[in-house]
């Protein structure tokens, strides 16, 4: 029997799924299947949360299918070696997926179809996890915004072109695929690896709910700054791996928070970044900010790792991240201008570390946001704009209920002093960016 194949990655849900309705509404039964991808995940430490989160998340929606007579297929492998199984257990006449356009991804997709394609096997994505891609928002010249402010104010422009005469945006359009819910192949045959057999054991972090009060986003841009107040969504791994659909949330964002709308906004902008410029991944998108001398100490590095730096807000946020794999957004701008800035780190020592505990972590926003930064990036902080920790720890946390919570022994001998003086690390940094920046 043919049947047609939907290839899950970054958008682990049934419903509004752009490439998994394109493929149940195709001439065969569609089988979908899942790989635990053993290129990263052999990179990853046993007890990375993000791994179990993904397992959770497909038990939860193979029980969706099984209500629906299917079932999903788990594999665990190199992609290439897992697809070339899979083409010998089935029959197929294409595989659909959605977008991914971080580097690896591109390579690895390029690899599969090729693959496909020589066994006459059709190979179809689409676009899922961002709103505009690609080349949807562009100069006037066709190349790529480098600053946020016009690439947002298009985005907006192009939604508001797209509305019908009922004020509904065809770029937030909803894809019913519960409509087609019958052209899921039929078959409780489930395959499912467990965790134990990757390598990976349970963790005690919790996952941010996807049910966000209105209330939330309402208050958004009065209340998103400060981090001892629950003022923002946390979906940031929801969006990461699909589990929510970007346009059911651009949607409600464009009636709630034009501020929530611009986060997501970044989002996009980023993403278009890194696929315009897949440099930038290791490399400054400003070319000269690569010839600053950074100082890379690694006994400051460890300061910062374990929040030990003396200034509290910065360790607060370090202590929050590595506990719960969640900081606060307000919190790791100042923590991120903190390494870069007064320590004169490597923004990419930094972003490895985020990369590395960040429930949320997306190589697109995370890469944007350390490159902004440390100066380096599109639309960036100059690189004489540097935050005073403790101005920031008075205007955001006044009240010391954050650090507190994360600082238990804050105004204690057993918290450190600081590692370094506010003033001379200004100083130094300004005449180090300047010497790199003039030359």
């Amino acid at each position: 029997m043919i049947n047609n194949l939907f290839w899950f990655r970054r958008d682990l849900r049934l419903n509004d799924n752009a490439g998994l309705y394109h493929a149940l509404k195709s001439d065969f039964p569609v089988i979908p299947i899942f790989i635990f991808d053993t290129q990263i995940l052999d990179n990853l430490p046993c007890n990375d949360a993000r791994v179990e989160f993904i397992h959770n998340v497909l038990t939860d929606l193979d029980n969706q299918l099984q209500t629906l007579g299917a079932s999903l297929q788990v594999y665990y492998g190199n992609p290439l070696e897992v697809w070339s199984d899979i083409i010998k257990e089935y029959k197929i006449s294409e595989v659909y997926t959605n977008h991914d356009f971080e580097p690896y991804a591109i390579s690895r997709d390029g690899a599969v179809k090729d693959m496909l394609v020589t066994n006459d096997i059709g190979f179809r994505t689409y676009k899922d996890h961002v709103i505009f891609e690609k080349d949807e928002i562009t100069k006037a010249d066709g190349l790529a915004y480098s600053v946020f402010t016009p690439y947002k104010n298009k985005w907006l422009a192009k939604v508001e072109e797209s509305r019908n005469k009922n004020g509904f945006s065809y770029y937030f359009k909803s894809y019913p695929t519960g409509k087609y819910n019958d052209n899921f192949a039929k078959g409780k045959m489930r395959r499912s690896v467990s965790l134990e057999k990757m390598g990976f054991v349970k963790t005690s972090i919790k996952i941010p709910s996807t049910d966000v009060a209105q209330g939330i986003i309402k208050k958004y841009e009065a209340q998103r700054n400060f981090p001892a107040i629950d003022g923002t969504s946390r979906l940031g791994i929801h969006f990461r791996f699909g589990t929510v659909s970007i346009r059911e949330k651009a949607r409600k964002a464009q009636d709630l928070s034009s501020v929530y709308l611009s986060e997501l906004i970044w989002r996009d902008f980023y993403a278009t970044i890194l696929y315009h410029n897949p440099k930038v991944v290791t490399e400054s998108y400003r070319t000269k900010y690569d010839r600053i001398e950074w100082l890379n100490n690694e006994k400051d590095f460890e300061a910062w790792k374990n929040g030990m730096t003396g200034y509290p807000l910065v360790d607060a946020g370090i202590r929050e991240l590595n506990a719960t794999g969640y900081m606060h957004n307000r919190v790791r701008m100042l923590v991120a201008s903190f390494l870069t800035k007064h320590l004169l780190i490597d923004w990419r020592w930094g972003e490895a570390y985020f990369a590395e505990k960040l429930l949320d972590f997306d190589l697109a926003s995370n890469n944007g946001g350390w490159q902004w930064a440390s100066g380096s990036g599109t639309d960036a902080a100059p690189y004489f704009r540097i935050f005073s920790p403790m101005a920031q720890l008075e205007k955001f946390d006044k009240q010391r209920k954050y650090v507190r919570t994360y600082i238990p022994e804050l105004g204690t001998d057993k918290y450190p002093k600081p590692i370094v003086d506010h003033k001379m690390a200004r100083e130094r940094c300004l005449a180090t960016y300047k010497k790199a920046l003039n030359t």
